[in-house]
């Protein structure tokens, strides 16, 4: 990993439905601030005002279908807002940024779970975000059908989450792929483990991007 001098770290968290991303996240903070890291939170789609109002848009249950197209691009609109308002201002400031899915979610789900040729989604990619990539991602996995019994027994299923388990194994196979391609920038997790066990994990991963960018 090459950290820029004076600028933050990019950090993601991401996996499919129902692996522990919302209790993670809440571990990963906690952890940071013991280690004194001074680092700002936000998810996708939303983290500005403007994207949280297309988040509603792409995850609600509408009477008019939705389009895979708009879905897509609707992802890369509320994406464009994020960066420019968010994303890159933190880590200009030196900061750290700490996401709840980024773009890997749109290969997965859009790419993966919709079927949309990952060349166009790259062409997105490059003109939305430039340069900008994450310096980490830590993918929790675990089998399509745990992640299913998790989710159903905690809320009511919006509309991505409504989609049949073989939407959700080809966002899986999307997500260990792209880990598998460029694995140096990528820590895979199992998320059907012990807590204690996946946090173990977590933190070590994180030990090891606080040391790279202290260093």
């Amino acid at each position: 990993m090459s950290i820029q001098k004076n600028q933050g770290l990019f950090l993601v968290l991401e996996g499919g439905e129902g692996v522990g991303k919302t209790t993670n996240m809440a571990f990963i903070q906690q952890y940071l601030k013991q280690q004194c890291i001074v680092f700002q939170h936000s998810r996708e789609p939303g983290g500005t005002e403007l994207a949280e109002k297309i988040r509603e848009l792409i995850l609600s249950k509408h009477s008019e279908p939705v389009s895979n197209m708009t879905e897509l691009l609707l992802m890369f609109a509320a994406r464009a807002q994020h960066i420019h308002q968010k994303i890159n201002p933190v880590l200009n400031s030196g900061e750290w940024l700490i996401c709840d899915r980024f773009t890997d979610a749109t290969y997965a789900y859009q790419g993966g779970g919709r079927g949309f040729d990952k060349a166009l989604i790259e062409q997105l990619e490059q003109l939305v975000q430039e340069d900008l990539r994450p310096d980490c991602t830590i993918i929790l996995d675990a089998p399509v059908e745990v992640g299913f019994a998790r989710a159903n027994a905690r809320a009511e299923l919006d509309r991505m989450e409504s989609e049949p388990a073989s939407f959700h194994e080809a966002v899986r196979q999307s997500y260990l792929e792209r880990a598998e391609k460029t694995p140096d920038k990528y820590a895979v997790i199992n998320a059907n483990q012990a807590l204690e066990q996946v946090q173990t994990a977590i933190k070590k991963q994180l030990d090891k991007l606080i040391h790279e960018y202290r260093s």
